[in-house]
């Protein structure tokens, strides 16, 4: 098996960029190539899929357990012949200063994958080699297979960087120039998402022909193997419940405005007995009639309010499927989607769903971010009361609620070490900012299809 990590020496140094450019290569290759993301991120899994032709999962070892995380990789890699794993900001930054919990630098020795580097080479000489001297003797346990120079400004800077390399043992893997026709479009969220656009097919051979000039691709593929850790895990197997050859229809929101999910979570999903159906909160007239349930993700909503607002026939589908009382859960965006209304930056308010009495307004800043503890307080459409979740946030804007709303939730975030009551109810309805991995809690998984099944069998 082969397999690497893309790491950065922190946030910004370009290795999404990289990865990208690593993932159009081996696929023109011919390689079938497995991308994978550390951290709660939606935005690069989904350009990754768009390059690799194949899902993007997520690892995290904050949100999910140790077996769970090997599951994924090792049921992901089945039938790929290479797996492309992109780090999340720094190579040892995780939710504390004193260990590597949560880090990059966790799953590649946890995977038992040899990490590149990315480094910052545009304005900087010989130093670059005390950085990297400085990552490979700070984690002595984890395997620097090389460097890869991003900006770099030619082959005279990168001479110079290789004649101060071997002393220190980690290889210049190659270079990157500074391809400013790259650039992808940025929001407050990051990265405009695949689903409105992602690299043209131009991009695409400017990237292939630069890491083809620049990049030892055979040398890096050729001491790549994945060292085992350990024995085999067990495969993620199907949720045993009743009445599971009654498969429920689920239906999920994709398009522009909506389309941040855990590949995973929708695997769990399918395990515990659904069948997803896509349906557009902005092209679709009306929910289709054989849905049991609806799960509105995150996204964009605030980028198409206008648009989504016009959609009377929608919105008042959505309104019915909850009335009648079939299980509805909104993620950040779906929450926004279900309230009354939703103010964006410029001032103006937007009707929304008014499945739950909310309203929502935008900030020009962050209002929550981080990973997030989740005590369930009462039965709800994910979860039975007292069940304990773990989950994530990156939220731009604020809520009123209009009237008494349950809050399902007890909440507690991480870094911040704040406590807050969270998850807003109604009916069959649960809301709320923080996005849960099913794959980290099958039992939530099960427990909403199973209410979809009640519900539809009830109606």
């Amino acid at each position: 098996m082969k397999g690497f990590v893309v790491a950065g020496t922190g946030p910004g140094v370009g290795k999404t960029t990289i990865t990208a450019a690593l993932l159009a290569a081996l696929r023109a290759r011919r390689h079938t190539v497995q991308p994978f993301k550390c951290g709660p991120d939606y935005i690069d899994p989904s350009h990754q899929a768009a390059l690799a032709g194949r899902p993007s999962y997520n690892l995290d070892t904050w949100m999910l357990p140790v077996a769970t995380n090997l599951s994924i990789f090792r049921q992901a890699m089945r039938d790929a012949d290479v797996g492309v794993v992109e780090g999340v900001t720094g190579l040892f930054d995780g939710v504390n200063g004193s260990s590597d919990e949560g880090s990059t630098a966790e799953i590649a020795k946890l995977l038992g994958l040899p990490i590149v580097l990315v480094v910052d080479a545009s304005n900087a000489a010989r130093s670059v080699a005390a950085m990297v001297k400085g990552f490979a003797e700070f984690g002595p346990t984890v395997r620097l297979l090389g460097v890869i120079l991003n900006g770099a400004a030619g082959p005279l800077q990168v001479d110079l960087l290789r004649e101060a390399s071997p002393p220190i043992g980690v290889p210049v893997l190659g270079w990157f120039p500074n391809l400013p026709e790259l650039g992808l479009r940025e929001r407050h969220l990051g990265l405009v998402t695949a689903a409105e656009r992602t690299w043209n097919s131009e991009q695409v051979k400017l990237v292939i022909r630069a890491v083809e000039s620049h990049v030892e691709l055979d040398r890096l593929l050729a001491s790549c193997d994945v060292i085992a850790p350990g024995e085999e895990p067990e495969t993620i197997s199907p949720q045993r419940s009743a009445g599971r050859n009654r498969r429920v229809h689920i239906g999920i929101a994709r398009d522009r405005a909506f389309s941040f999910y855990y590949q995973s979570s929708l695997d769990a999903l399918r395990r515990a007995g659904a069948e997803l159906v896509e349906v557009s909160p902005l092209a679709d007239r009306s929910l289709p009639a054989t849905l049991d349930g609806l799960y509105l993700g995150g996204g964009h909503p605030e980028v198409y309010a206008a648009e989504l607002a016009e959609n009377h026939s929608f919105l008042e589908s959505v309104r019915k499927f909850a009335r009648t009382g079939h299980p509805v859960y909104g993620e950040c965006g779906g929450l926004m989607y279900l309230a009354d209304n939703l103010q964006t930056l410029d001032g103006r308010c937007h009707a929304m769903a008014s499945v739950l009495p909310l309203s929502v307004e935008m900030q020009d800043r962050l209002e929550g971010f981080g990973y997030t503890e989740v005590q369930v307080l009462d039965d709800c459409p994910i979860a039975s009361r007292g069940t304990r979740l773990r989950g994530h946030s990156f939220q731009y804007s604020c809520v009123t609620p209009k009237a008494d709303v349950r809050r399902q939730y007890h909440t507690r975030r991480v870094l911040a070490g704040t406590e807050e009551p969270e998850g807003y109810c109604a009916g069959s309805v649960l809301a709320s900012y923080i996005h849960v991995s099913f794959a980290a809690h099958p039992e939530a998984a099960a427990h909403f299809t199973r209410r979809c099944r009640q519900a539809r069998v009830a109606l």
